[in-house]
């Protein structure tokens, strides 16, 4: 590698310095964790781990069924959105691209479902490929692979939420009552 024709240049942000080569320098960053919006499913907010380890974006799903509709195939499929919670799913249905053998982080390969649909971060709207898996042992409920967010942002490993925080009814104790 010439060194000497790669350009890089020092982004400083209130998270530290560090360096980025320049043609990706405009390029908006988000943290290791981010939230969300899969408009398309039906999900207005969910929270996903940024792995720049991982090539593929993967869906924690329940219920997963596939079908057949006038040549399509189909999935259908619940998504619980709330990490740890099992009392507020969301239905929904997408057309499946292809079945992918996909390699999980203890080194096993399945064979998933991929559809492709929208994704909504930073207030940026594409299409990516997500996987349907359930990752009911993982703690995230959204994966979002390298391939999802390559040429669209940089990572910053060491922050989280770099898009904001979702407002969230706050918890308020219950009066006693004599």
């Amino acid at each position: 590698m010439q060194w000497d024709r790669i350009a890089f240049i020092w982004h400083i942000s209130g998270d530290g310095l560090f360096m980025v080569d320049k043609k990706n320098a405009k390029l908006p960053v988000i943290g290791w964790r981010e939230w969300v919006k899969l408009p398309e499913l039906g999900v207005s907010r969910i929270k996903a781990k940024v792995d720049t380890g991982a090539r593929t974006s993967s869906l924690h799903v329940y219920d997963l069924q596939i079908s057949q509709v006038a040549n399509l195939t189909m999935a259908t499929f619940k998504i619980y959105p709330v990490q740890r919670s099992s009392q507020v799913f969301i239905e929904s249905q997408a057309q499946v691209k292809e079945f992918r053998s996909v390699r999980s982080s203890s080194g096993k390969a399945n064979l998933r479902p991929v559809i492709v649909t929208q994704i909504e971060l930073m207030g940026v709207r594409w299409s990516v490929e997500l996987t349907l898996a359930n990752r009911d042992q993982m703690g995230f409920r959204m994966l979002l692979g390298r391939e999802a967010f390559r040429k669209r942002f940089l990572v910053d490993a060491g922050s989280s939420y770099r898009s904001g925080k979702p407002d969230s009814p706050k918890k308020t104790k219950a009066k006693e009552t004599l």
